[in-house]
């Protein structure tokens, strides 16, 4: 046996048409059917070097992958995951790590108050009749023992993020206390040397700090609020313990991923990275390998069982945008991880698999700073800023949540362009909060400025010029949206009217935390563009994670989990976490799925 196809080798790390808007089926004649089979089935094993035999091979090391990996092992099955960057971890280990799975050990042992019946109204209340009933139950139904599986196999602990509202807290079985949760601190340590693998956070911790995500809402505040400032305190405090004690402190994205990792490392699960997927390997229809690149060649890895794609979305694949979702688009302003170019969602198209949800993203309204694009949350949100659109009006309600912000982009934009839109706030809101990771008072960098992401005017009208709005509807939309903010209420838009619009906002603005008037000079703008966090569109998968084809019928041996799959929030999105919860649950899914048959 080849060093490469041995199971107990913990870490193996390698050198280095038309679109369509609802539903895009792969393969969808007989002809285009038999030649995806033929191309995923062209090169057979005696053309290949056989580079190890698994039951069960994964692919992507992303939170989705590391949990169904984890779980395959933990039943017994050999193992490997196959990981195209030469970190693991993926998007997840960039992310802020929310988790929305209703019900799980965790929020309930903190108090909430969820149920079944609750949590079941409410998501089929947020994802209507884009995701079937049973894949909408298979996630309910395993999110839980997923969580609790992955506590009893792996370091990882978590929070609830108290007081983060599920983003439709209103409808029926809506929570504004929140589902959320996320990883609890981890020491990197715990890696050994595989943490110099771990895939860097997308934005880094301030030095000497360990924060979580549930922090940020009042690091914003710190300079205006007595409980901001002592959870900076805190957070400073948690980094001194650290540091006394010799740990390396994780937490977000970086904790999840690398408690991931040490679970697989005590599984034995290799890893192998820089081994991007060429294609699936498919005999007399089943899915039973993957085909990869390692040093420049291409290799046969074998599944006596099924393959499991976690590969991520297409977010930059710039042919893929342009072909499936709407313009404008491009690479540029996502900050999944690079590597996600859509290789598994498209070796699943060869192999016969339906597509959906391809017109979809985990949008955000983002600042495309020069160095890499900014996802904005509490910004857009705090009170004293609006959004106009190039008309100089507002267009939504600034706090929604941010994947409807960027739909009503998408929706006005060919009558009322609203793509590049503009925040604008006032000197007072620099004044009182963090901004990205720039404190109040200070300025921004100058590459802002340069390179037209941000732009400063001591007058309204001079600024309206440098963005191009008309300065006379610039000056009215302000003028009536301070009155609306002097009164507390937003008819136009509704802003503050939900539970959620004001979990990043300021408690001490009365009578409406998210509402408060633009007067004090230099106004500031920054451009808002379309991001996204992945695509959501992806192989069609079933209750069991088993992907279909156009007419419903499966690929023997072939499943989907995470970005790869068509999301099970449809087009919406039911609270923080969406992304991360569904993943890890239907990569845990898959695997049983696998050592049940």
């Amino acid at each position: 046996m080849s060093p490469s196809a041995d199971p107990a080798r913990r870490t193996d790390s390698f050198p280095t048409p038309g679109p369509s808007r609802r539903r895009v089926l792969g393969a969808a004649t007989g002809a285009s059917l038999a030649l995806a089979a033929g191309a995923a089935g062209a090169a057979t094993a005696a053309d290949l070097p056989l580079l190890g035999t698994y039951d069960v091979v994964v692919v992507g090391s992303g939170a989705a992958g590391m949990t169904a990996a984890l779980t395959a092992a933990k039943k017994g099955l050999s193992c490997v995951v196959l990981e195209k960057a030469p970190t693991f971890g993926g998007s997840a280990a960039r992310s802020g790590a929310g988790i929305w799975i209703p019900n799980n050990p965790v929020i309930l042992a903190a108090g909430v108050p969820d149920t079944p019946a609750k949590a079941a109204g409410y998501l089929a209340a947020v994802v209507g009749p884009d995701v079937s009933a049973a894949r909408q139950q298979a996630f309910l139904g395993n999110g839980p023992a997923m969580i609790s599986f992955v506590m009893a196999n792996s370091p990882l602990r978590f929070r609830w993020m108290e007081g983060y509202s599920d983003y439709y807290p209103e409808l029926p079985g809506g929570l504004p206390g929140g589902r959320s949760m996320e990883p609890d601190q981890l020491d990197g340590n715990i890696l050994g040397a595989e943490l110099a693998h771990l895939n860097p956070a997308y934005m880094a911790v301030p030095a000497g700090m360990v924060v979580f995500s549930a922090d940020y809402k009042w690091l914003t505040l710190a300079a205006v609020s007595a409980k901001g400032a002592a959870v900076a305190t805190e957070c400073l405090a948690r980094g001194t313990k650290a540091a006394l004690l010799g740990q390396k402190p994780l937490t977000m994205g970086q904790s999840l991923a690398a408690g991931l990792r040490a679970g697989l490392l005590a599984a034995r699960v290799p890893v192998w990275l820089n081994t991007p997927l060429s294609d699936l390997f498919v005999e007399s229809g089943a899915v039973t390998g993957a085909v990869v690149t390692q040093n420049g060649a291409s290799g046969l890895v074998r599944a006596r069982r099924g393959v499991i794609v976690g590969s991520g979305g297409f977010e930059h694949n710039a042919s893929m945008r342009a072909q499936y979702q709407r313009q404008p688009i491009g690479t540029a302003w996502t900050v999944g991880a690079r590597e996600n170019t859509g290789d598994g969602i498209l070796a699943g198209r060869r192999a016969g698999a339906a597509l959906d949800l391809m017109d979809d993203a985990w949008w955000g309204p983002a600042i495309p700073l020069p160095d890499q694009p900014y996802f904005c949350l509490a910004e857009r949100t705090l009170p004293g800023g609006l959004l106009v659109n190039a008309a100089g009006a507002r267009f939504v309600n600034e706090a929604a949540p941010y994947s409807d912000v960027v739909h009503t982009m998408y929706d006005r934009n060919p009558s009322a362009p609203d793509i590049p839109a503009w925040l604008i706030v006032d000197q007072n809101y620099r004044n009182r909060y963090l901004f990205k990771d720039v404190a109040p008072t200070f300025t921004f960098p100058d590459a802002w400025y340069t390179s037209g992401a941000a732009y400063k005017s001591w007058s309204l009208d001079d600024l309206a010029g440098r963005i191009g709005v008309p300065a006379a509807a610039l000056r009215t939309t302000v003028s009536r949206f301070n009155g609306l903010a002097l009164n507390g209420t937003d008819p136009d838009f509704h802003r503050g009217d939900s539970a959620y619009d004001h979990y990043y906002t300021d408690p001490a603005i009365l009578p409406n935390s998210c509402l408060a008037p633009l007067w004090l000079p230099p106004f500031h703008a920054f451009r808002i563009v379309p991001g996204d966090l992945g695509t959501k569109g992806g192989l069609v998968t079933d209750a069991r994670a088993r992907v279909l084809r156009p007419d419903g019928t499966l690929i023997p041996g072939l499943y989907a989990a995470g970005n790869a799959s068509a999301a099970v929030m449809g087009h919406s999105y039911a609270g923080a976490g969406s992304t991360i919860g569904p993943a890890m649950t239907f990569g845990y899914i898959a695997a049983l799925d696998i050592a049940a048959t």
